[in-house]
């Protein structure tokens, strides 16, 4: 089930209503890792310097912005907190605008904005009465230490907001070769009802099922193939695990055993000592298998 990313209220006027950020996206991209083929181990990437090639502790690095000499300018990351917008929770809504105003090239980011079981009431009323209206709220949110432009806009009974692109993001299409030529073009008026009507044949109601990555489709299907092996290719198993601790505690008998032998070396009465109790022993053994044999002898001679 999907997760709120953020949750505030929706703020205008002197209203304010409760709600919560979903993502209205959920990419399908297919990521791969990179493998060694030799060994099916993952490959690390480090960071190294382009000086000498070494690598670069984590703290030793710094945020640094390249100026157009070549040199660069570094900010630390203390600098880049004190610049953070304030983390307000709130979409304040500044104006609203006709959405036929918006180009949709300013749209980036789609999201899901959820009453509050609370307020769902002046959530509803507000949603239904930009859908009438046929506005969109332009406003500004704090998300995660950065600041968006976006919009809320009513969809079917309910609002959503789009995080949107700031004008100097825009290319400007003048920017651009190849537009110019344009102008020196004359159409008849044949030629744009002819266009007109190849465009009327095509002429549908836009339906999102009707479209498919075919791309994505083919490489996940390829993926499933080599997993159940019908295009001969082996699956490239998981590295094996590390014999790191195997080979730790080898070291460790190692270690016990020469400090053992070290030991006795230190202390050879113990191991006198040891072998005068066997020899005792022997002897003791000894000693009772005679008395028991002179017992014997005796035993038959009376008889």
């Amino acid at each position: 089930m999907p997760r709120a990313i953020w949750s505030g209220s929706i703020s205008f006027g002197l209203v304010s209503i409760p709600v919560r950020l979903y993502s209205a996206v959920s990419r399908k991209t297919v990521r791969f890792n990179q493998l060694d083929s030799a060994t099916g181990s993952r490959i690390k990437q480090k960071r190294v310097s382009a000086a000498d090639g070494t690598e670069v502790p984590y703290e030793r690095i710094v945020k640094g912005y390249e100026l157009p000499s070549g040199d660069f300018v570094t900010i630390s990351e203390e600098e880049m907190a004190g610049l953070d917008p304030e983390a307000v929770r709130t979409i304040d809504i500044d104006e609203f605008v006709d959405l036929a105003d918006i180009d949709p090239v300013f749209y980036d980011s789609a999201y899901h904005l959820v009453p509050d079981a609370q307020t769902a009431k002046p959530y509803k009323l507000l949603a239904n009465a930009m859908e009438q209206a046929g506005k969109v709220g332009i406003c500004h949110f704090v998300m995660r230490s950065k600041q968006y432009l976006a919009a809320v806009r009513p969809k079917d009974g309910r609002l959503m907001l789009s995080t949107m692109i700031y004008a100097d993001e825009v290319v400007d299409p003048g920017e651009i070769g190849g537009f110019d030529l344009l102008e020196e073009i004359s159409i008849d008026a044949k030629e744009q009802l002819m266009a007109e009507q190849l465009i009327a044949t095509l002429d549908a109601s836009f339906d999102p099922t009707k479209h498919r990555d075919t791309y994505r489709d083919a490489v996940l299907d390829l993926i499933d193939r080599k997993a159940a092996g019908e295009t001969g290719d082996s699956v490239v198993p998981a590295p094996a695990p590390s014999s790191d601790k195997v080979i730790d505690l080898m070291a460790a008998l190692e270690a016990s055993v020469s400090q053992a032998k070290k030991a006795r070396g230190r202390h050879p009465a113990s191991g006198r000592a040891t072998t005068k109790a066997t020899t005792a022993k022997k002897a003791a053994k000894k000693a009772a298998k005679k008395t028991a044999k002179k017992a014997a002898k005796r035993a038959r001679k009376s008889a």
